[in-house]
């Protein structure tokens, strides 16, 4: 698969150069020109950071260059492409973890983890023909190390795996079993990106798509240095289930107190009459995942019932403030001190017109790019008084979850990875990538490189950064991490 980059936009250059400098006007992010530290910083978590803004400074991409095309990996990616140490990280959907050098491509190292599950043992679902790896990993720089969750196939029943590897060669240092008490396995999938909240990874649980068979929403921190996992249960009560905290692939968003942010999908009560259930929600989460605010729509019922989940889509943390859209083509505006329970938004308005809002957001100042299916759209947050205004919503094909970095808002459509002008939405710049194995593929920025994820490769462009030095070095093998695989649970 070959990729190739054309400039294009409503006006040619001089549409693109007001582009980068009224980036900075428009969200607070830098323009092209940022620090040479910048310009190489890693990409180690969904979306760039802890709360998932998924905005970087960093290079300009405003003419890029194919730098690598991977080799055909072993299975469908279905999470984002992360950079750490000279490596680009990506897992497949047959169980298998890649490192890639930033500099060629070339694989360092391949580690495949178990047997994944075949699709024909799930009640549904639109992951085929195997579900291995679907979230997100996480690199933990300072332990050198890289946490995935599997789906493997143990003793002819699906299991969910926990599994550490070393960044340097692909090693196993942690291995346990991470489901729910309870859990039919069958019929939850790790779908969330994997967080670090301290010495904690933290992800979500949800069901397979269409929602089939009974299962819960689950959030879950695991001591990645061994101790006893903690759980938040979504739609707890006997009789009741559904609530997946899914998120579009989002990794759940952890704020400078260790506070876990996240929204949950649409549960099993459909009616008035039923009690609240904490589904089709925001959830504020305490570091031992007790629940300290929450937010549902007044209409939380009718969204269960119509399958209009709340949390197709992560929480975007703007300073005080908190955005939700999800598949009911509408935004909420909620205050982060208190969100407010049911129907306690601060304002709401139309977004997505005839479209959900599947998978990660951007933001940068205050504004939110919002992954809507007919095109990403961008939505200004207002204090005084409360409010929300959407600015745009492209034309251009554009409608994955967006990330900005150098200036322009990146999303993918289709086969193509558009840079879109963060003032208008058109867009500037068009590269080939190939078709995804999913509609919620999302790029990524590290060691000067543009990353995005095809069908079964990952796909490089340079910047004004230029290509990568060689990988990193691994550090003498004292100041690394070893802890035994454990048992299966």
């Amino acid at each position: 698969m070959g990729a190739s980059a054309c400039r294009a936009g409503r006006g040619g250059a001089g549409a693109l150069a007001a582009a980068l400098t009224t980036v900075a006007a428009l969200t607070g992010s830098p323009a092209a020109g940022a620090a040479p530290s910048a310009e190489r910083a890693p990409w180690t978590v969904y979306h760039a950071d802890p709360e998932g803004t998924g905005a970087v400074g960093g290079p300009s991409f405003s003419a890029p260059r194919t730098a690598w095309t991977s080799p055909a990996l072993d299975g469908t990616l279905f999470g984002e492409p992360l950079e750490a140490a000279g490596r680009v990280f990506v897992a497949t959907e047959d169980d298998s973890v890649y490192a890639l050098s930033a500099r060629t491509g070339a694989v360092l190292w391949r580690t495949h983890l178990a047997t994944p599950v075949p699709a024909t043992q799930l009640p549904c679902g639109d992951i085929t023909p195997t579900v291995g790896i679907t979230g997100t990993p996480v690199v933990d720089t300072a332990r050198h190390e890289l946490y995935v969750v599997a789906d493997a196939e143990v003793t002819g029943r699906p299991a969910h795996e926990l599994v550490g590897l070393d960044l340097y060669t692909g090693a196993v240092v942690l291995r346990r079993g991470v489901d729910p008490s309870g859990a039919d396995t069958a019929d939850i999938l790790q779908r969330t990106g994997i967080a670090l909240d301290g010495d904690e990874v933290v992800f979500g649980f949800g069901g397979n798509d269409g929602d089939c068979a009974t299962y819960h929403g689950w959030v879950e921190a695991v001591p990645v240095g061994g101790g006893t996992a903690r759980f938040f249960e979504v739609d707890p009560a006997h009789g009741d289930d559904q609530g997946a905290v899914w998120m579009g692939g989002a990794a759940p968003e952890v704020a400078p107190t260790g506070d876990v942010w996240v929204a949950a999908g649409n549960g099993s009560a459909g009616s008035s009459t039923d009690p609240y259930d904490d589904s089709d929600s925001v959830l504020e989460l305490s570091p031992s995942l007790s629940l300290l605010s929450y937010f549902a729509p007044a209409d939380w019922y009718a969204d269960n019932a119509n399958d209009r989940d709340l949390g197709s889509s992560p929480p975007a943390l703007v300073g005080g403030w908190v955005v939700q859209a999800g598949k009911s083509q509408a935004a909420f505006l909620l205050r982060r001190s208190g969100l407010g329970g049911i129907g306690g938004q601060a304002a709401k308005t139309p977004v997505c017109a005839a479209g959900d809002v599947d998978g990660g957001v951007a933001v940068t100042g205050d504004v939110v790019f919002l992954p809507c299916q007919r095109g990403v759209e961008a939505v200004r947050v207002a204090a005084s008084p409360p409010s929300l205004t959407v600015l745009w919503q492209t034309t251009s094909g554009a409608d994955d979850p967006p990330v900005v970095a150098g200036g322009l808002v990146w999303a993918m459509g289709g086969p193509t990875l558009y840079g879109l002008d963060p003032s208008t939405g058109d867009a500037v710049v068009r590269v080939a990538v190939g078709q995804p194995a999913n509609h919620f593929p999302t790029p990524s920025v590290g060691d000067g490189l543009l990353l995005a994820p095809s069908g079964d490769q990952v796909v490089a462009f340079l910047g004004s950064a230029g290509r990568p030095g060689p990988p990193t070095a691994p550090p003498h093998a004292a100041a690394r991490t070893r802890r035994r695989a454990g048992p299966h649970r």
